[in-house]
């Protein structure tokens, strides 16, 4: 470990609390001067560390850099266990992952970045990812590590996975609009993106990379035009608010513990916390756009909806809206 990553670690696990540097250096068995190194370094990274004569150095509680050291006080024995990276910046966390999974990378790697150049969410659409406000996570799922193998049933239980960690970490109430979007007040703030890679000849599934993008906070330069009346965070400014990798360490810990969850359970939650049920929609789909109701979700988490005819469809994908 460098002493930079063991010396964030410390100040991880003790934050809001000092730490001597002797005890530091003790602890990782390096030098005095290889702390104050450490240290440096991290101020220059942007984390907020004050020193105190006497008392040593702490890391303040409004400190909130992405970090493995910072999910670790967090993580479940399951989520510890996995393989997580965090970049400062990357083009797409989902094509880092496909990338991973391509060369072999485990079930249960798990990609993070402060920001995406090209984000994208379904049908190639731009998906906005500032720096500083955002937690955007992509997970390498294989099937002999996961219970849900059909990509409908792996958004679903990601979408229920996202929502369970919102309401563990805070009093949001979030809920899902069919299929991969998730809504707090009104507004977007958490979109999920589910590929899949296929064995073309037995057609059997490969592997699963789902991405989570999320609005944290508000970012520094607004949201863009196009998405004001539509996206917005999860925590506005006032405090009260967890850290993003207390937010994303429960993210973790839920979606790679999926082995604990029943399809009808995950299926019911699923259910429960969806908001288009019983209420008008407009479906866009490849054959053209059209006014239903929706009325249910099947065994695979598909919308079973009621056209003004009286007849039933069952949608795998598609665009929907409410109506008004």
């Amino acid at each position: 470990m460098r002493a930079k990553d063991g010396v964030l670690a410390l100040l991880e696990n003790n934050r809001g609390r000092s730490v001597s540097g002797e005890e530091m250096a003790r602890a990782l068995d390096i030098s005095r001067n290889a702390v104050w190194k450490a240290i440096n370094e991290l101020k220059k990274d942007g984390y907020k560390i004050e020193a105190a004569t006497n008392k040593g150095y702490c890391l303040r509680e409004d400190n909130d850099i992405l970090s493995v050291q910072g999910m670790a006080p967090f993580l479940s024995s399951r989520g510890a266990a996995a393989d997580v990276k965090v970049y400062s910046s990357l083009a797409s966390t989902n094509e880092t992952a496909k990338e991973m999974a391509l060369t072999g990378a485990g079930h249960g790697t798990v990609v993070i970045a402060d920001c995406q150049t090209t984000g994208r969410g379904r049908y190639d659409r731009r998906f906005y990812s500032p720096p500083d406000s955002g937690i955007y996570m992509s997970f390498v799922l294989r099937p002999e590590g996961s219970p849900f193998e059909a990509p409908t049933l792996v958004t679903a239980f990601a979408a229920v996975a996202v929502c369970e960690a919102i309401r563990a970490v805070s009093s949001k109430t979030p809920l899902i609009k069919w299929v991969n979007d998730i809504y707090c007040d009104g507004k977007k703030i958490c979109g999920i993106l589910t590929e899949a890679v296929t064995d073309f000849e037995s057609g059997r599934i490969g592997w699963i990379v789902v991405g989570v993008g999320l609005n944290f906070s508000a970012p520094k330069d607004a949201f863009p035009e196009d998405l004001l009346g539509t996206a917005g965070p999860l925590f506005s400014e006032g405090g009260g608010a967890p850290t993003r990798n207390r937010l994303a360490a429960e993210i973790i810990n839920r979606i790679l513990d999926s082995d604990g969850y029943r399809r009808e359970e995950m299926l019911e939650k699923y259910r429960s916390f969806l908001f288009i049920l019983g209420r008008q929609i407009q479906v866009v789909a490849a054959d053209g756009s059209y006014a239903a109701t929706a009325i249910d979700i099947d065994g695979t988490g598909r919308l079973i909806v009621e056209t003004g005819d009286g007849g039933r469809r069952v949608l795998s994908h598609g665009e929907i809206s409410i109506r008004c």
